[in-house]
């Protein structure tokens, strides 16, 4: 007995057969778009309190992270504000990616956009203070915000910053692990401005003990959950989470 034609499959209704959908541009550069509303606002938000954690660590004058250190060593060597080392810095560590084959995110570009501009604008605005109480406690504030800041631009999910990508890059190309290469850049960048006549002091060594506890406490809460059985990151992972643009 023949078929009814209405009830035969169609050869193009398989599944089997259908040929997958290319993601789409959206997709490609923005990863999932699962609650882009809140991801892309969040991701500025925290870049730009970076970008002011930095100003403020600055103004205190009590020493800067490694990656800052460095950058104000080439402010006293060469010229630019700290903000314009921090842009011209993130666009050359952003070239080594090339033969790392690592792909940015609009976060990516946008760290490098955003933070410099941001530390310039802070620095303009914000006095430093004269007595020793008042920038201890700027000092400390700024170290606190910087691990909100990492927590609320790494949660967004919308890719690394440079620093964090070449060291990310380094680590699946070399096999070492994220925390020998991490290390590895830190000290060479601090020696590097050290020698520019950076400033290194206590603030330089709270940060370092600071920053990645601080990370792991505030990126549960700013992570923004993927959409699917993609896991959010969470605290305690090794990853560059804790690491922040130093990032």
């Amino acid at each position: 007995m023949a078929t009814p034609a209405s009830t035969r499959p169609s050869p193009t209704s398989s599944p089997s057969t259908a040929a997958p959908r290319r993601p789409g541009l959206a997709v490609r550069v923005l990863g999932d778009t699962h609650a882009l509303g809140r991801r892309v606002p969040q991701l500025f938000v925290g870049l730009a309190l970076y970008g002011a954690s930095m100003g403020l660590m600055l103004r205190s004058g009590l020493g800067l992270d490694p990656w800052d250190v460095f950058h104000q060593g080439l402010q006293g060597t060469v010229g630019l504000s700290v903000g314009a080392w921090v842009t011209i810095c993130g666009a050359l560590v952003l070239l080594l990616w090339i033969p790392l084959r690592q792909r940015p995110g609009l976060g990516t570009v946008a760290n490098v956009l955003v933070i410099g501009a941001a530390m310039d604008a802070t620095v303009r605005v914000v006095e430093a203070p004269g007595a020793l109480p008042a920038r201890i406690a700027l000092m400390v504030g700024a170290i606190v915000l910087n691990g909100l800041a990492t927590g609320l631009y790494i949660g967004a999910r919308l890719g690394p910053g440079p620093r964090d990508g070449l060291m990310t890059g380094l680590h699946r190309r070399t096999g070492r692990s994220l925390r020998l290469i991490r290390t590895g850049i830190e000290l060479t960048v601090l020696a590097a401005g050290v020698l520019l006549g950076g400033t290194v002091g206590v603030g330089t060594v709270a940060y370092a003990l600071a920053i990645g506890p601080l990370a792991q406490f505030f990126l549960p809460w700013c992570t923004v959950p993927a959409a699917g059985p993609v896991a959010a990151p969470v605290a305690g992972r090794e990853t560059t989470a804790a690491d922040s643009r130093n990032g």
